[in-house]
C-alpha cells in the first residue's frame, strides 16, 4: 500500500492534487499490476495532518519499535536499543537523599588504594546495588546487566574488573561508610535510632567437605599472626554449625545484621559457621561502640538469651530487651509466669506485666495479646482435633502398629505436643499439657 497523487484543472486553470491510499491488483486482461484507489485523503492544501498522524501513529502500534522507527524516520535512522529506567531512578533518587554518593565520594581521602576517581568507582557501587535489588547476579552478570539491560545515570557501561576493584575499595572503607550512612539514616528517618535490633540466621553451601581450619582472632578474622590468634576459634569460614535450615550435614557461614526500630539496616557481619552466640554478641557489641553512639538498647531474639550474654550486654551500663522461650524449663521462667499481678495497657490490644525474681537485676517483662490468646485457642482446638481422629480406635492395634502410628505422629510437632503415651503404650490426649498451653496463650516473654 502506498500514497497515490492525482489532479485535476479547476475553471480557473489551476491545478489542484488529491492524495489517496492505493494498491497495486493484477489486471488479467492488461496482463499488469494497476493501481487500486482503497481510500480517499482529500485535497493536499486542505489536508487534515493531525489524522494523517493520528493513523501513522495507529499503524505504528502493529510493528516493533525498530520497524516502526525505520517506517516513519526514514532511512538514515536505525534503532538501537531500548533501556528501563523506572527502578534504578527511584534506587538512584533513595541513594542520593540518603547521601551515599557523597560519603563514598569523600571517603577513604586519608587510605591506601583510594581510587583515582572516587565518583566513577560511586557510580559502579549504586549499579551493583541497583543489580542485587532488580537483578540479582554475579558481579560478571551484574556488569554485562549494567552494560547492555538498563540505564543508570552516570554509568553508561562498565566491566567485571571494575566492579571487582569498586567492592575491593568498598571493603577497605566499610567501616567509614557504614558508620556514616547511619548518621544519615539516624537524622533523617528517627530521632530516637539508639534502639537497635540484633539477629542472625545462616546459609550453608553444597559442598563435600568444610574449609580447612585457620586461625582467627576473637572476631572472627584471619589472624595475622600468632599473637591475635585465638586457638578456640581455628575452624575455617564454611564450617559445620548448627544450621537454620535444618541442613546439619552441609558446611555454613552465619549472617548477622543490625537494624533500626524502621528496619533500616546499619550494619552486617559474616562469622564461621561454628561460632557461638557468645562471639557474635562480642563483636556486635564492640563493632558498634567504635560508632561512639549514645545510650543503646539492643533488641535480640530468643537465641542471645543466655545468662553470660545477658551479662555482657550490660557492661558498661548497657540495655537490651531479648526475648525468651515460654515453654523453656528454666526455673526462672517458671517462677517469672507463677508470680502474681495485674496486668497494666501498654498500647493498643498489649498487656503488659513486669515480674522481677532475683536480686541480680534480671526483670521479666510479660506480654499479653487478648486477639493473639483467641487465635491460639482456636490453633490448639485444631491440632486436638487432627490428634483425636489420628489415634481414635488406636487400642484395638497391635504393639507394632500402635508403635509406627506413635513414629507417624513423632515428627509432628504440633500434634506431639499434646500426646500422652499411658504406661501400658496407648496413646492418649495429654490434657495436663493442654491445661499448662491454655495459661500461655497470647503471651511473650521478654528480658
Amino acid at each position: 500500500m502506498y500514497v497515490k497523487t492525482t489532479s485535476r484543472k479547476i475553471k480557473d486553470g489551476a491545478e489542484v492534487r488529491y492524495l489517496h491510499l492505493a494498491h497495486n491488483q493484477w489486471d488479467p486482461a492488461r496482463q499488469r499490476s494497476v493501481p487500486k484507489l482503497v481510500y480517499s485523503l482529500g485535497r493536499e492544501d486542505t489536508l487534515d495532518r493531525d489524522a494523517i498522524k493520528r493513523l501513522v501513529a495507529s499503524l505504528a502500534k502493529l510493528l516493533d519499535p525498530a520497524g516502526a522507527l525505520a517506517a516513519t524516520a526514514g532511512s538514515d535512522l536505525a534503532f538501537l536499543e531500548s533501556r528501563p529506567i523506572g527502578g534504578a531512578h527511584v534506587l538512584d533518587a533513595l541513594w542520593r537523599r540518603l547521601n551515599i554518593d557523597t560519603i563514598i565520594g569523600r571517603a577513604g581521602r586519608n587510605g591506601r588504594g583510594r581510587p583515582r576517581d572516587n565518583a566513577a568507582t560511586e557510580r559502579v557501587l549504586f549499579g551493583l546495588v541497583a543489580s542485587r535489588a532488580l537483578a540479582p547476579s554475579s558481579k560478571l552478570a551484574a556488569a554485562d546487566w549494567i552494560s547492555r539491560d538498563v540505564h543508570i545515570p552516570g554509568l553508561p557501561a562498565t566491566t567485571d574488573d571494575a566492579c571487582y576493584r569498586a567492592m575491593d575499595w568498598l571493603h577497605e572503607i566499610r567501616g567509614e561508610v557504614g558508620k556514616e550512612i547511619y548518621h544519615q539514616v539516624a537524622g533523617r528517618l528517627n530521632p530516637e535510632v539508639d534502639l537497635l535490633f540484633s539477629g542472625t540466621t545462616s546459609t550453608c553451601f553444597e559442598l563435600e567437605e568444610a574449609d580447612e581450619p585457620v586461625l582467627r582472632n576473637w572476631r572472627g578474622e584471619v589472624a595475622r599472626s600468632g599473637e591475635d590468634a585465638d586457638g578456640d576459634k581455628a575452624a575455617g569460614f564454611r564450617a559445620p554449625g548448627k544450621s537454620k535450615d535444618s541442613r546439619d550435614d552441609l558446611p555454613q557461614i552465619v549472617i548477622g545484621m543490625a537494624v533500626t526500630r524502621d528496619g533500616i539496616p546499619v550494619r552486617v557481619w559474616c562469622w564461621p559457621g561454628s561460632t557461638g552466640d557468645s562471639a557474635l554478641i562480642r563483636q556486635v557489641k564492640a563493632d558498634m561502640q567504635d560508632w561512639s553512639l549514645g545510650r543503646v538498647v539492643w533488641v535480640a531474639d530468643r537465641g542471645f538469651s543466655s545468662r553470660e550474654n545477658r551479662r555482657y550486654l550490660q557492661a558498661g551500663a548497657g540495655h537490651y530487651i531479648i526475648a525468651e522461650k515460654l515453654r523453656s524449663d528454666s526455673p526462672d521462667i517458671k517462677a517469672a509466669l507463677s508470680r502474681q499481678g495485674r496486668y497494666h495497657s501498654a498500647a493498643g490490644n498489649l498487656q503488659v506485666k513486669e515480674v522481677r525474681i532475683n536480686d541480680a537485676g534480671d526483670r521479666f517483662i510479660i506480654c499479653y495479646n487478648p486477639d493473639a490468646a483467641v487465635r491460639d485457642a482456636a490453633t490448639r482446638a485444631d491440632l486436638l482435633t487432627k490428634l483425636e481422629d489420628l489415634i481414635a480406635g488406636s487400642g484395638k492395634l497391635t504393639v507394632t502398629k500402635r508403635a509406627e502410628l506413635r513414629g507417624k505422629i513423632s515428627v509432628m510437632p504440633g500434634l506431639n505436643r499434646f500426646l500422652r503415651v499411658t504406661p501400658g503404650g496407648l496413646l492418649r490426649i495429654d490434657k495436663a499439657r493442654i491445661k499448662t498451653e491454655e495459661n500461655l496463650d497470647g503471651k511473650y516473654l521478654l528480658f
